[in-house]
């Protein structure tokens, strides 16, 4: 095991089964013209975690680690888009509508893929969820079962959506999960903020928090 210094109390992250899990770091969500642009959010909010994750997904690739990406998107013919979803507020544009970037939250379109900077190496699991967390209606915990992955190390956005969503679910199913603090980000830093403390609240009751310095620390040292 390697001890991670973590909030509330030390992580123990077994080599080879924490697979490091990036939430939705694709376009639609990060850069102008996408689905977070047209709620009326300031997409640059989430830039500050791109460097954090890339020297993680470094590090996890160094060593042959699992890796998994995540994409909040749906089928081009709609059918798996509850009409809750697509008709909920007064977006500029809804899920589905063209964009500058192909239609919005759409599989397939140039705005659903992940940025750049964070692309999936060959062999890399990319799991497209309809839904915020990352378990609905997409085979993943059978899939990590079959991998013998116990331990999950959440990155990406947005902290208190996706990425909150999925890390609730993960601990519902078992698995021992970790945020990294620097590697998340909201719109809104009051809800990032709130989220961390409710993660790691009452003896980390969905589970713990450190930044990505304080992990590759341990790894490097172990």
């Amino acid at each position: 095991m390697i001890t991670v210094e973590a909030d509330p109390f030390d992580y123990a992250l077994p080599p080879g089964r924490a697979a490091l899990v990036v939430i939705d770091m694709q376009r639609d969500f990060v850069e102008p013209g996408g689905f977070g642009a047209s709620l009326g959010n300031d997409v640059t909010r989430l830039h500050t975690a791109i460097a954090p994750i890339a020297a993680l997904l470094a590090a996890w690739r160094a060593r042959g680690w699992p890796v998994l990406h995540t994409r909040e998107c749906h089928r081009p013919d709609l059918s798996d888009l509850p009409l809750s979803k697509r008709d909920r507020g007064h977006p500029a544009l809804r899920i589905g509508d063209p964009g500058p970037m192909g239609r919005l939250l759409v599989a397939g379109e140039p705005g659903a893929d992940i940025v750049p900077a964070l692309a999936p190496a060959a062999g890399e699991w990319v799991i497209d969820k309809p839904g915020k967390g990352m378990f609905w209606g997409t085979g993943l915990h059978e899939k990590l079962q079959a991998a013998g992955i116990t331990h999950l190390v959440f990155t990406g956005v947005t902290t208190e959506v996706c990425v909150q969503t999925s890390m609730r679910e993960a601990n519902d199913r078992g698995y021992e999960c970790l945020i990294v603090e620097d590697a998340t980000e909201s719109y809104f830093p009051e809800f990032k903020a709130a989220a961390l403390a409710m993660i790691t609240a009452q003896g980390a009751i969905v589970g713990w928090k450190a930044g990505s310095a304080t992990l590759l620390r341990a790894l490097n040292a172990a």
